[in-house]
């Protein structure tokens, strides 16, 4: 686990000078604090037309091979030379078959492994890689850079590209930031979006000019251009016909694997444990394959709505793992200017704050945890898929539209309690009289677009482009075609709110503590296999997780089962009565606030006076509103 840095560049005033290189790559140091490494070739003539100047840099958090898995690595003959940030599972398999078709191995890395199989095969050797990746390839022979991400979005790859000048390639945008030709103009679309989503969706980013790399993708840039292309792409409309015992026997198979594969370390290695199912099984199915306790992590609050350690505790009693838990007590103030540093770019899920914290207490102990995340996604655990299966029954049945989104309903005094019974039936009822799509739009969406049309300034709304925000996430819902309605809604959260929020949380929150986290539900196989499943054997009446319960009930304690889901959160809505009262009118309503530029000042104090009134809980508005504007003081 690691980060990467590096460019091409076609012209002299873009060059990537050893100094440049070194910032790049020391402001990832916390991504890599075991190791560094450059490689440059400068721009030269040649007969044959102009070779690009290239640079490649690495940061590296030792996992395995600890002595020989240094970077920037080549073939023999130094054609070929890569940075690699992340974990392949299946790399012994992949070393076997190359060292028998001649190829020779200097390392024990899986690093190497990508190289030769490169050689082999060129860009179509990503489609073979089970793991967690960012690539970054420099093709001596083709005069060609090569980037590539994972399928499922886990590691971040961002870069900007000035045509006919340059590209510049990095893990987090922070080290893009060093180069002096790096371009900041803010992209107005992406503040809207941002607003809308609580992240900026790729392949956008804050910035005008560059870019993320999407999941599954890779991109290849020479002196013709950059052309960016899908490696990866399941035919998301295909649904198998299957006996729920046959689903639940190759889910048990899979998912052992999967585990099985992602228990390999050379330093210590863990578990978040959080107490609901899919932490759960993760952990029990991981023990059950060591022959020593594994560790497991939790973190608690005060506040019993956001505490879960009572569950963790049981399941970590139930699997005989060695336990650690504590209690944090967030500093608000101080770890929102952290957060922002760390994200780079504005990131407005506040669960970025409990992930922050476990990664830190964590990663005392271990160098790797295994987690729960893309449970969820994949087996339709959301509660938000049970309220659109339920919005849809009554459309059909008994119309509550009129009755819930009335006035009576809507005005309700809301409640700072994490599952306001009343908080959900007015966020249910609200959205009632939309087109399905719309509705669940409505229930992820952080500012709905009447309120970021008061939001925002004339001037502002004038710069930004034609086209809906939503559009990300209604294109995810089309490609899955005349599917079920909670296969729909899922699956366009596995393509949409999984990257670019979860898997963006987890990591820059883990790899800020240099903590390497794996994802053993997200290994492709069992996604392939859980996106291909009809909705009736994940959901039911009681929910969803069905078929988790069919495979593997017998794992996890009852009280596991039947538990209600809570979410990974903070008491936001009490922090903005109380430590965070000052610092919300100080940076949101000062005349100095650089969000003005933006936002209607007026509008701004009336979020903050409802919120502050207990009219209307506004708390996750205000904190990515906070999270806006600390990151303008910070990047901008």
């Amino acid at each position: 686990m690691c980060g990467i840095v590096g460019g091409l560049w076609f012209e002299p005033d873009h060059n990537l000078s050893a100094s440049i290189l070194d910032r790049m790559v020391d402001s990832l140091q916390h991504r890599g604090p075991d190791d560094r490494g450059t490689y440059q070739q400068p721009l030269r003539p040649d007969p044959a037309g102009t070779i690009p100047g290239v640079a490649l840099g690495f940061r590296r958090l030792s996992i395995i091979d600890l002595a020989t898995g240094h970077q920037p690595l080549s073939n023999e003959d130094g054609s070929i030379w890569l940075v690699f940030n992340g974990e392949i599972y299946n790399y012994g398999d992949l070393r076997r078959r190359l060292e028998g078709s001649g190829h020779h191995f200097q390392t024990h890395s899986d690093s190497e492994t990508i190289v030769h199989l490169y050689e082999d095969l060129g860009p179509e050797c990503f489609q073979h890689l089970n793991g967690m990746f960012a690539i970054a390839i420099w093709d001596g022979r083709k005069r060609q850079l090569v980037l590539a991400r994972d399928r499922l979005g886990k590691k971040p790859l961002f870069y900007q590209y000035l045509p006919g000048q340059s590209l510049i390639f990095g893990s987090e945008l922070k080290s893009l930031a060093e180069a002096p030709y790096f371009c900041r103009d803010i992209n107005p679309a992406a503040i809207d979006e941002f607003l809308t989503y609580q992240y900026v969706p790729h392949p956008h980013t804050i910035y005008q000019a560059s870019r993320k790399l999407p999941p599954g993708y890779y991109a290849v840039l020479d002196s013709t251009g950059i052309q960016v292309s899908k490696y990866w792409s399941l035919n998301w409309q295909a649904e198998q016909e299957i006996s729920e015992v046959e689903a639940a026997r190759q889910l048990q198979e899979l998912l052992t694997d999967s585990i099985r594969l992602r228990l390999r370390s050379d330093v210590p290695l863990g578990a978040f444990l959080s107490g609901g199912i899919d932490s759960s099984l993760v952990v029990t199915l991981a023990q059950q394959q060591l022959d020593q306790p594994l560790h497991t992590f939790s973190i608690g609050f005060h506040e019993a709505d956001y505490d879960e350690t009572s569950y963790a505790r049981l399941v970590a009693q139930w699997v005989h793992s060695e336990h650690h838990e504590y209690k944090v007590t967030p500093d608000a103030v101080s770890i929102l200017d952290q957060l922002v540093w760390h994200y780079d770019e504005p990131f407005g899920d506040s669960s970025a704050i409990p992930t922050w914290y476990l990664s830190q207490w964590t990663r005392q102990f271990v160098t790797v945890a295994l987690s729960g995340d893309g449970g969820d996604e994949l087996f339709a655990g959301y509660d938000r898929y049970r309220a659109l299966w339920l919005s849809h029954m009554f459309d059909r049945f008994v119309p509550l539209g009129p009755v819930l989104g009335s006035r009576w309903i809507q005005g309700l005094p809301p409640s700072n309690r994490q599952r306001s019974f009343v908080r959900r039936l007015q966020r249910f009822g609200e959205a009632l009289n939309q087109p399905l799509s719309r509705r669940f739009m409505n229930w992820l969406q952080i500012f709905p677009e009447r309120i970021r049309a008061d939001l925002y300034r004339d001037d502002f709304l004038a710069t930004l482009p034609p086209g809906d925000p939503a559009e990300f996430f209604e294109a995810a819902w089309r490609m899955i075609g005349n599917r079920d309605l909670v296969s729909k809604a899922s699956l366009a959260d596995l393509n949409t709110y999984l990257p670019c929020d979860l898997m963006t949380k987890v990591d820059i929150a883990s790899m800020a503590h240099s903590l390497e986290c794996r994802q053993p539900f997200l290994d492709y196989r069992v996604v392939e296999l859980a996106a291909s499943l009809p909705a009736k054997l994940k959901f039911g009446w009681r929910g969803g997780k069905r078929l988790l319960r069919t495979a593997f009930e017998r794992q996890l304690p009852r009280q596991i089962w039947t538990r209600k889901k809570m979410g990974f959160g903070v008491p936001l809505a009490s922090w903005f009565q109380s430590e965070l009262k000052v610092l919300v009118h100080e940076r949101l309503l000062s005349t100095d606030s650089h969000c003005h530029a933006y936002f209607q000042a007026d509008t701004l104090r009336r979020l903050i006076d409802e919120h502050m009134s207990g009219r209307i809980n506004h708390c996750y508005r205000l904190w990515n509103l906070l999270v806006f504007e600390t990151w303008l003081r910070r990047w901008a």
